[in-house]
């Protein structure tokens, strides 16, 4: 690819205390791709995810369309165009769907884009427009993740980050997760996924990174990764 990264990151580290949890990680993401980011539970791919939304501080280089994220709060991020759907969901439980939905275009005011958007929504995940009166806190966990991953696309991002979202799912409702994300990703979104379902996030990939302990041990197409002897031992089962 010839054009500038939508998403880069040069050399980006990130202490807890004493603990080193990135060592100068290196990582590009093009627009238009899905970028799968692996590794054990651990190994610092949320650390990454939660670096990029200025949650936690690091030391490197996050840029975005070239332009350098330093001093840049989270709030602003999200202007930019980049969203994040964070691991557990944190769906408002006492809200209802429809009001978690509406929460994710709390900076927008365009109110036609918004509904065409709640409809998009409500396309992707029929079980959402089902239940769209219902309490987040009465869906189930398959569900809070649809509506977690709906609620991050009202926000309307160009990339969207996103951290274990088949965590805890049946194997049938990861299926259909990954589908929609597909689907998404195939209309023009640009997906970082952080996954340690390796079989299902480079299914849908182009390119995937693995992490181990905070450093980069892998990168490649996602085909090649699949077929990698040491990732299917580590990640698939394999021999």
């Amino acid at each position: 690819m010839n054009a500038a990264p939508l998403l880069e990151l040069n050399d980006l580290a990130v202490r807890y205390g004493p603990v080193q949890a990135l060592h100068g990680l290196n990582l590009v993401v093009h627009k238009g791709e899905c970028v799968s980011l692996l590794g054990s539970n651990g190994a610092g791919k949320s650390t990454t995810l939660r670096a990029v939304s200025a949650l936690v501080p690091g030391s490197g280089r996050i840029l975005w369309r070239g332009g350098d994220l330093a001093g840049v709060p989270a709030h602003q991020l999200v202007r930019l165009g980049i969203g994040h759907c964070p691991e557990g969901r944190r769906v408002i439980s006492r809200q209802s769907v429809l009001a978690n939905l509406e929460l994710g275009a709390y900076r927008r005011h365009d109110r036609a884009g918004i509904s065409a958007d709640l409809e998009r929504c409500y396309a992707l995940f029929p079980r959402l427009a089902e239940r769209r009166s219902q309490l987040a806190g009465a869906l189930s966990g398959g569900e809070q993740q649809m509506l977690a991953i709906a609620r991050a696309l009202m926000g309307r991002p160009e990339l969207l980050m996103l951290d274990e979202p088949s965590l805890g799912l049946a194997p049938k409702l990861v299926g259909e997760m990954m589908a929609a994300l597909a689907q998404l990703n195939g209309e023009g979104l640009t997906l970082l996924l952080v996954e340690q379902n390796a079989q299902a996030a480079l299914e849908i990939a182009d390119r995937g990174y693995v992490l181990e302990a905070g450093r980069l041990t892998l990168q490649g197409p996602a085909k090649q990764l699949l077929a990698d002897p040491k990732l299917r031992a580590a990640y698939l089962g394999g021999s």
